[in-house]
């Protein structure tokens, strides 16, 4: 396969480097230039050509990368409008992980006063930077943290159940050292071996491997390119693994704490390349992220 780049460079005049969120616009640094690559080469996956891409230019204060293709294998199979920029928040501390209960999807367990505090957090943390739209679970726990998280945002919370957590069926409620005792064989398959945790027949891991997939293709789908998204553990687990292309056996590889802030970015292909992993600095300072 044959290739050629051409390279252009601009050097903008504004000094900041922040988000306007009433303008809908970033302002560059001064130190930063604005590059813009075109790749033309023959491809063999003709639905999913290689395009014009504007390229960030963050990478040359940090050394992040500038740009990425075939990182992992495309989640959405269609080209998408631009490149995208997903950041994954879980919800924060509820009344059932206090309680060290299984909260599975159900809508019983609500978040605590500490779990308000992080949501605040979260809120200022991510204040300087604009989202198209927050996507979030409907259940109580991940719904009340959106809309502290978005609140003073213009465009509505978008409530999607494919960010629903796993349904757990009997297990939920129930504190983490009474079903041990009560179903140790279920109990032991969900937490040392979840993707062969079968409950009436369902494999609740293995089906949210499909949720997470549907969710990423509705929120990539959408147009904008910066996202907030607000779920559950589980459902979190299973959107980095997928983005990464991990199967459900590596459901335990990936830990996210209340209030942790994740980000992923996507070519236009739909592959994901992860720039961050469960941030926590904001919940034990003022800090604020810009990204």
């Amino acid at each position: 396969m044959g290739c050629r780049a051409l390279i252009t460079t601009t050097i903008p005049s504004c000094l900041t480097s922040i988000y306007d969120s009433k303008k809908h616009h970033k302002l560059q640094s001064h130190w930063s230039a604005a590059k813009t690559v075109r790749i033309q080469c023959s491809s063999s996956t003709p639905d999913l050509p290689l395009t014009t891409e504007k390229l960030g230019n963050d990478s040359s204060m940090t050394g992040g990368a500038y740009d990425f293709e075939r990182a992992t294998t495309s989640l959405t199979q269609k080209l998408l409008s631009s490149s995208k920029k997903v950041t994954l928040v879980r919800h924060g501390l509820s009344s059932w992980n206090e309680e060290s209960r299984i909260q599975g999807s159900s809508n019983q367990s609500v978040l605590t006063e500490t779990g308000v505090m992080q949501a605040e957090r979260c809120k200022k943390a991510l204040s300087n930077i604009y989202f198209d739209q927050c996507f979030s679970s409907p259940i109580s726990r991940a719904k009340s943290t959106a809309e502290v998280v978005w609140q003073g945002r213009e465009e509505p919370l978008v409530f999607l159940d494919s960010l629903k957590e796993a349904h757990l069926f009997f297990l939920e409620g129930m504190k983490n050292v009474d079903a041990r005792q009560i179903y140790p064989k279920e109990y032991a398959s969900w937490r040392e071996d979840p993707v062969n945790f079968t409950v009436n027949g369902v494999y609740p891991v293995r089906k949210l491997w499909e949720t997470a997939s549907e969710s990423w293709k509705e929120i990539l789908f959408t147009p904008g390119e910066n996202f907030l998204v607000v779920t559950h553990k589980s459902m979190l687990r299973a959107m980095i693994c997928t983005a990464l292309g991990l199967g459900p056996e590596r459901f335990r590889a990936i830990d996210v704490n209340n209030g942790g802030i994740s980000v992923f970015n996507f070519n236009k292909r739909g592959e994901a390349m992860l720039q961050s992993l469960n941030m926590t600095a904001h919940m034990y300072s003022d800090h604020v992220y810009l990204y």
